[in-house]
């Protein structure tokens, strides 16, 4: 059986991460999760800790000391998970907007469909975002199309953070070249991935807003994200250097 772990970064999640971990847990397929704990004060990576007691082969936690960052969590984690040889990588928010029923979706498009990066898109099949002010959504909607033109990558979600990898992917990216911390970061990421030939699809699911918890957005990510698309349109993606 493939082998198959989620990567969650968290910080001040304490009202969502026991059930986002129980819900994928519930899955088919044997999912494991890799939580990412940024130093939480509301005791987010205690809950974590009683939980490892319960599922102690599936659930696994690094904890970092202090608030460091969307993009670095990620990088840790996919350094984590190509190590534990793991055969298909996802990124997933701890706060629900994504819904776990959709990861098998994600993981039938690398497993079964051919792609190399599965991306669970807002925007391929018309705008599907929930309980989003409108403002957001025109943003959200016009910062990929900025992307895809700027560019020149044939995707619609360029800012989405519900992923699943294949592994040589992230074996590929030279991932201490990464350079976005924000969003940018998963601009970043899927670029690599165009760049360096691996197919991307994307799949079509329904982002619904964090009912608990606080949003991390901010202007300076969306600012980081504006201006590390003209940057990456001038660098060269090379693979890593084996």
């Amino acid at each position: 059986m493939d082998r198959k772990i989620v990567i969650i970064p968290t910080y001040n999640e304490k009202e969502n991460i026991e059930n986002i971990i129980r819900a994928v847990f519930l899955l088919e397929g044997n999912y494991h999760i890799l939580v990412i704990e940024d130093g939480s004060p509301d005791g987010t990576a205690a809950i974590v800790k009683k939980l490892q007691e319960e599922f102690p082969q599936r659930l696994f936690m690094i904890e970092r000391k202090g608030k460091l960052g969307l993009g670095t969590a990620y990088i840790t984690g996919f350094k984590w998970s190509v190590e534990q040889k793991y055969d298909y990588i996802f990124e997933m928010d701890a706060d629900f907007s994504h819904n776990p029923q959709d990861l098998p979706k994600l993981y039938e498009a690398c497993a079964n469909g051919g792609a190399d990066l599965a991306i669970g898109s807002r925007y391929c099949n018309g705008i599907s975002v929930i309980n989003w002010p409108i403002g957001r959504v025109i943003m959200s909607y016009y910062a990929s199309v900025y992307v895809r033109t700027v560019l020149g990558m044939k995707v619609f979600d360029t800012t989405a953070g519900f992923k699943c990898y294949r592994r040589k992917v992230l074996e590929t990216i030279d991932l201490d070249k990464v350079k976005m911390k924000g969003y940018g970061f998963q601009i970043e990421m899927k670029y690599s991935t165009f760049k360096l030939g691996f197919k991307i699809a994307e799949v079509p699911i329904i982002f619904v807003d964090r009912k608990e918890g606080t949003s991390k957005m901010s202007s300076g990510i969306f600012g980081e994200a504006f201006w590390g698309v003209l940057g990456l349109k001038m660098r060269k993606i090379k693979p890593v250097q084996k």
